[in-house]
């Protein structure tokens, strides 16, 4: 049996993720607070739930011996949450980080996987952005990823193999639902509103589907730990401008949808290559912005969320 342990397993990403390795006869322990709910995740005997903090180390401690891989998701996840309280964005994306590693390493896990962020590269007037370029981040919250990703690469050796993840903006249908990612936000007012607002609409998003997200995650799990030990990998699609974007919601949803572009002062334009994952582990992603927002209509139209 193949034993993991998921920080903020609950979430968005982990609430797609966590079925997927239950059916691949892992056995998962989820470590969160289970602020949304604990109906998010499936009922399963090969799944343990611990409702706990990432600050409390005694709890991670004691949850986190017999696993032998980590992925870790927790975190204050978007730039506006972790402004409304940044000193506990700090404390929990940041001075939680290298205890967390510390202790994975201590009891063992051989596998640790942190999930950090494309927006660690700031605005980079590049074509296609890779992992070796500078990181110039532009916000507290990208910062501190870029800085875990710093500590996290100390502490690789052959028996901690460690991995980091730099996702596009995730989009797509999941059981603990995020509607404050842009192509969630597009289709959510194109469905129920029959309008979409776009704020400027130059700036580059790049984009992937939630399955290929998780999917991802499956493959940095299969694969030869000499191919990922102390790699970054970006994970993306197509980087597409939020005008293109809008226009393809408009297309899934319905022709009625109108479209209106207003002025925006937000600058941040990302533009990512995902050509490393795919040369180092064969990975690529399978879906497109279209399935996302067509994923997310049914489920509006089921009445789902």
């Amino acid at each position: 049996m193949k034993k993991i342990f998921i920080t903020g397993g609950a979430g968005y990403v982990g609430s797609r993720l966590v079925p997927k390795l239950l059916d691949l006869n892992y056995e998962v322990t989820v470590y969160d607070l289970f602020i949304y709910g604990e109906n998010v995740l499936p009922q399963h005997k090969n799944l343990n739930t611990v409702v706990g903090d990432i600050r409390n180390t005694k709890l991670l401690k004691k949850s986190i011996a017999g696993n032998n891989y980590l992925i870790h998701l927790a975190c204050i996840s978007n730039d506006p949450s972790y402004e409304l309280n940044p000193s506990l964005g700090k404390a929990i994306n940041y001075d939680a980080f290298e205890p967390l590693v510390k202790i994975s390493k201590n009891e063992g896990v051989s596998k640790f996987i942190y999930a950090s962020s494309s927006s660690v590269y700031g605005i980079k007037n590049e074509k296609n952005v890779t992992e070796e370029m500078t990181l110039e981040p532009l916000t507290d919250y990208s910062k501190y990823k870029a800085e875990c990703e710093r500590i996290l690469k100390n502490y690789k050796s052959n028996e901690f193999v460690t991995t980091v993840l730099r996702p596009s903006t995730v989009c797509g249908y999941a059981k603990r639902q995020r509607l404050d990612l842009v192509v969630n936000i597009l289709t959510n007012h194109a469905f129920h509103n029959r309008e979409i607002k776009v704020f400027g609409g130059d700036q580059l998003r790049p984009n992937i589907h939630i399955d290929d997200m998780v999917d991802s995650y499956l493959a940095v799990l299969d694969a030869e730990k000499s191919k990922i030990n102390g790699e970054i990998f970006n994970i993306g699609f197509k980087n597409q401008t939020v005008a293109e974007l809008a226009e393809e919601v408009k297309e899934t949803i319905g022709s009625d949808v109108i479209i209106k572009k207003t002025h925006s002062d937000d600058n941040r334009s990302y533009h990512v290559s995902s050509e490393k994952i795919l040369d180092k582990i064969g990975y690529s992603p399978k879906r497109t912005v279209k399935d996302a927002v067509n994923d997310l209509k049914i489920a509006f139209q089921k009445k789902i969320l």
